[in-house]
């Protein structure tokens, strides 16, 4: 137990001290606490995973928690402006996926229950693995869950620097300034010495709400929704916290329990980058060692799994941008919601200016609906093998 949190320490500081380098202006942020864990984790380092698992699942729940209550008083507001057709792009992110992979299941003649764990970890969803391990579990497919556990980890390290790479290809193809992009929701940029930061530096953190709402969440995500298939879906631990925190600031902050000073203080900005740093110490110090192990087999999963993380979103990011006339920090933000990756999110307010909320909702804008459609479909490609 010691050496895990020995072990989960040394990723986050380490990782934390990488993300300050920048190559020609562009840095990896947070992220690098993953690649450390990963690193730590191939060279052989134990961990305990009981205690890797809760801890990562923590901390995702403390990022979308935070997440939610910073976005939620003007989420709505902002859904009305931009929203459906939002959803309506990740809804064809989705779908993209899902017949990527089904061709490279058939051309490359793959077992579509073994590509299904690829594309859990190339789109990055957990809760979607969790989905197919038991659909291929009802179904008695021998030895499939396991199969399902080695795509995802061989996938999920690279489908992380797969879309941070999709974010940063996307100022060149579609020519965009960062200087002159806008930060805010309207369409006046505003200079970086101008920016807002978090409302108030002294006012203090209540965590009674934080944790009714983290409470609350949990069992939300715990409910069994049925689709009509063997195994019915839910939002999971990530996706019932965000969807109480989204609703419960925004009610929250309308009927005056609580002001936008408490969820915009420096105490839930702290919750989420402690929340997002345990959550990518954890994967990576759980997936190094099968990471190593499964390429040296399936060395060719590693290529079909950043075919279908970075496609989708370079096809939908390009009309987003192009079509849609999207803010940049939005897109960011979308493109990690559409794939409910957190560590996008990270990387996206790291390029925005100090105080943009646009990154933060622009992901919650589309995370549920998301995390919905990643859970079925996972189930979907068992189903369909």
């Amino acid at each position: 137990m010691g050496t895990t949190v020995l072990m989960l320490s040394v990723s986050i500081f380490a990782g934390l001290l990488l993300g300050k380098l920048k190559v020609k202006g562009i840095t990896l942020g947070i992220t690098w606490v993953l690649f450390v864990g990963i690193l730590l984790s191939a060279l052989g380092i134990k961990c305990n995973g009981e205690m890797l698992h809760i801890i990562k699942e923590f901390g995702l729940i403390l990022f979308v928690t935070a997440v939610g209550l910073q976005v939620g008083p003007g989420f709505f507001k902002s859904f009305a402006k931009g929203g459906l057709s939002m959803n309506i792009m990740a809804l064809v992110n989705v779908a993209l996926g899902v017949v990527i992979t089904v061709i490279i299941a058939k051309l490359a003649d793959q077992e579509l229950a073994d590509m299904a764990g690829v594309y859990t970890g190339a789109i990055t969803n957990t809760p979607g693995l969790s989905a197919a391990q038991q659909a291929v579990t009802d179904l008695n497919i021998e030895g499939a869950s396991d199969r399902l556990a080695a795509g995802y980890a061989v996938a999920y390290p690279l489908a992380v620097v797969g879309m941070i790479v999709c974010c940063i290809l996307l100022r060149p193809l579609c020519r965009i300034d960062l200087k002159k992009e806008p930060s805010t929701e309207d369409t006046t940029p505003v200079p970086a010495a101008k920016q807002a930061t978090p409302t108030s530096q002294r006012h203090k953190i209540n965590l009674v709400p934080i944790f009714i709402i983290i409470a609350l969440g949990i069992i939300l995500g715990s409910i069994p929704i049925p689709v009509g298939m063997k195994a019915p879906v839910k939002l999971g631990l990530a996706g019932g916290p965000l969807v109480v925190a989204l609703i419960g600031s925004w009610l929250g902050v309308k009927k005056g329990w609580f002001t936008t000073e408490f969820t915009d203080s420096h105490g839930v900005w702290m919750l989420r980058e402690v929340g997002i740093a345990l959550f990518l110490a954890g994967v990576g110090l759980g997936a190094g060692g099968k990471f190593v192990e499964t390429v040296q087999v399936h060395y060719m999963w590693v290529v079909y799994g950043v075919i279908i993380t970075m496609v989708p979103p370079l096809l939908v990011g390009l009309f987003g941008r192009l079509v849609l006339k999207m803010n940049y920090y939005t897109l960011m933000g979308f493109i990690g919601g559409s794939h409910t990756d957190p560590p996008t999110l990270a990387f996206a307010n790291t390029v925005a200016p100090e105080g943009c909320k646009l990154p933060n909702t622009g992901y919650a804008t589309v995370y549920p609906l998301t995390m919905f459609l990643r859970i079925f479909t996972a189930q979907l490609l068992v189903l369909l093998a």
